[in-house]
Protein backbone atom coordinates (compact mmCIF):
# COMPACT_ATOMS: atom_id res chain seq x y z
CA UNK A 1 0.00 0.00 0.00
CA UNK A 2 2.82 2.23 0.77
CA UNK A 3 4.41 1.69 -2.20
CA UNK A 4 1.49 2.34 -4.14
CA UNK A 5 1.04 5.75 -2.22
CA UNK A 6 4.71 6.69 -2.78
CA UNK A 7 4.22 6.37 -6.44
CA UNK A 8 1.46 8.33 -6.42
CA UNK A 9 2.46 11.15 -4.81
CA UNK A 10 6.14 11.11 -6.49
CA UNK A 11 4.49 11.16 -9.85
CA UNK A 12 2.14 14.04 -9.31
CA UNK A 13 4.90 15.97 -7.82
CA UNK A 14 7.31 15.34 -10.72
CA UNK A 15 4.66 15.68 -13.03
CA UNK A 16 4.18 19.40 -11.35
CA UNK A 17 7.58 20.39 -11.37
CA UNK A 18 7.21 19.83 -15.01
CA UNK A 19 4.21 22.26 -15.37
CA UNK A 20 6.06 24.67 -13.16
CA UNK A 21 9.42 24.48 -15.59
CA UNK A 22 6.64 24.51 -18.71
CA UNK A 23 4.98 27.78 -16.69
CA UNK A 24 7.79 30.15 -17.19
CA UNK A 25 6.65 33.29 -19.17
CA UNK A 26 10.35 33.69 -20.57
CA UNK A 27 12.93 31.01 -20.37
CA UNK A 28 15.67 32.51 -18.82
CA UNK A 29 14.23 33.58 -15.47
CA UNK A 30 14.15 29.94 -14.45
CA UNK A 31 18.03 30.54 -14.02
CA UNK A 32 17.65 33.86 -12.29
CA UNK A 33 18.22 34.22 -8.59
CA UNK A 34 17.73 37.50 -6.66
CA UNK A 35 19.11 38.80 -3.23
CA UNK A 36 18.54 36.37 -1.32
CA UNK A 37 17.28 34.12 -3.14
CA UNK A 38 20.02 31.52 -3.27
CA UNK A 39 18.79 28.95 -5.61
CA UNK A 40 17.21 29.61 -9.20
CA UNK A 41 14.21 27.23 -10.77
CA UNK A 42 16.56 25.76 -12.77
CA UNK A 43 18.95 24.50 -10.39
CA UNK A 44 16.21 23.51 -8.14
CA UNK A 45 14.57 21.07 -10.94
CA UNK A 46 18.54 19.63 -11.40
CA UNK A 47 18.66 19.25 -7.82
CA UNK A 48 15.72 17.22 -7.45
CA UNK A 49 16.52 15.25 -10.72
CA UNK A 50 19.77 14.60 -9.10
CA UNK A 51 18.72 13.81 -5.76
CA UNK A 52 15.67 11.22 -6.58
CA UNK A 53 17.60 9.48 -9.35
CA UNK A 54 20.34 8.65 -7.16
CA UNK A 55 18.66 8.11 -3.91
CA UNK A 56 15.49 6.08 -5.64
CA UNK A 57 17.09 5.11 -9.08
CA UNK A 58 20.49 3.93 -8.58
CA UNK A 59 20.76 2.96 -5.25
CA UNK A 60 17.20 1.15 -4.69
CA UNK A 61 16.72 0.52 -9.04
CA UNK A 62 19.96 -0.10 -9.89
CA UNK A 63 19.65 1.90 -12.63
CA UNK A 64 22.97 3.27 -14.06
CA UNK A 65 23.05 6.98 -12.61
CA UNK A 66 26.11 9.23 -11.73
CA UNK A 67 25.42 12.04 -9.73
CA UNK A 68 27.09 15.54 -10.09
CA UNK A 69 25.91 17.12 -7.08
CA UNK A 70 27.91 20.06 -7.47
CA UNK A 71 26.77 21.14 -11.49
CA UNK A 72 23.16 20.69 -10.07
CA UNK A 73 23.91 24.01 -8.26
CA UNK A 74 25.94 25.66 -10.59
CA UNK A 75 24.91 24.53 -13.87
CA UNK A 76 22.92 27.81 -15.86
CA UNK A 77 20.89 28.20 -18.93
CA UNK A 78 20.50 24.46 -19.71
CA UNK A 79 17.31 24.55 -21.59
CA UNK A 80 13.60 24.22 -20.58
CA UNK A 81 13.22 21.25 -22.74
CA UNK A 82 16.02 19.78 -21.49
CA UNK A 83 15.15 20.28 -18.07
CA UNK A 84 11.31 18.41 -18.42
CA UNK A 85 13.02 15.53 -20.42
CA UNK A 86 15.28 14.86 -17.05
CA UNK A 87 11.97 15.07 -14.92
CA UNK A 88 10.06 12.90 -17.68
CA UNK A 89 13.09 10.62 -17.25
CA UNK A 90 13.11 10.65 -13.23
CA UNK A 91 9.21 10.04 -13.40
CA UNK A 92 9.77 6.48 -15.35
CA UNK A 93 13.01 5.86 -13.12
CA UNK A 94 11.19 6.84 -9.65
CA UNK A 95 8.25 4.06 -10.74
CA UNK A 96 10.51 1.47 -12.15
CA UNK A 97 12.09 1.08 -8.92
CA UNK A 98 9.46 1.64 -6.80
CA UNK A 99 7.30 -1.12 -8.38
CA UNK A 100 10.12 -3.38 -7.70
CA UNK A 101 9.79 -2.94 -3.92
CA UNK A 102 8.99 -5.20 -1.57
CA UNK A 103 7.05 -4.32 2.06
CA UNK A 104 10.13 -5.50 3.43
CA UNK A 105 12.44 -3.87 1.24
CA UNK A 106 10.94 -0.82 2.58
CA UNK A 107 11.08 -2.01 6.09
CA UNK A 108 14.85 -2.90 5.51
CA UNK A 109 17.34 -0.08 6.43
CA UNK A 110 18.07 2.26 3.46
CA UNK A 111 21.82 1.81 2.09
CA UNK A 112 23.31 4.40 2.45
CA UNK A 113 23.82 6.62 5.24
CA UNK A 114 22.01 10.49 4.13
CA UNK A 115 20.50 11.82 7.14
CA UNK A 116 23.27 11.41 9.89
CA UNK A 117 21.60 8.70 11.42
CA UNK A 118 20.45 5.06 10.10
CA UNK A 119 17.00 4.91 8.90
CA UNK A 120 14.50 2.14 7.56
CA UNK A 121 13.69 2.69 3.35
CA UNK A 122 10.38 3.18 4.43
CA UNK A 123 11.44 6.20 6.26
CA UNK A 124 13.71 7.98 3.80
CA UNK A 125 11.60 7.21 0.76
CA UNK A 126 9.02 9.77 2.79
CA UNK A 127 12.00 11.73 3.54
CA UNK A 128 12.32 12.61 -0.30
CA UNK A 129 8.74 13.11 -0.68
CA UNK A 130 8.71 15.95 1.22
CA UNK A 131 12.07 16.90 0.23
CA UNK A 132 10.52 17.27 -3.49
CA UNK A 133 7.25 19.09 -1.86
CA UNK A 134 9.64 21.81 -0.46
CA UNK A 135 11.88 22.30 -3.51
CA UNK A 136 8.82 22.25 -5.49
CA UNK A 137 6.80 25.19 -3.73
CA UNK A 138 10.53 27.00 -3.72
CA UNK A 139 9.71 27.10 -7.56
CA UNK A 140 6.14 27.94 -7.46
CA UNK A 141 7.33 30.99 -5.55
CA UNK A 142 9.99 32.04 -7.82
CA UNK A 143 8.35 31.53 -10.81
CA UNK A 144 5.08 33.47 -9.57
CA UNK A 145 7.75 36.51 -7.99
CA UNK A 146 10.63 36.72 -10.42
CA UNK A 147 8.47 35.71 -14.05
CA UNK A 148 6.08 39.00 -14.05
Amino acid sequence: MLIETLSTLFTRDLNKLKQEISLYKTEPVIWHFEKDIANSAGNLCLHLVGNLKTYIGAELGRHSYVRNRELEFSAKDVPRAELVRGVEETIVVVNDALANLTEDDLKAEYPLLVLNQKTSTEYFLIHLVAHLSYHLGQINYHRRLLDV
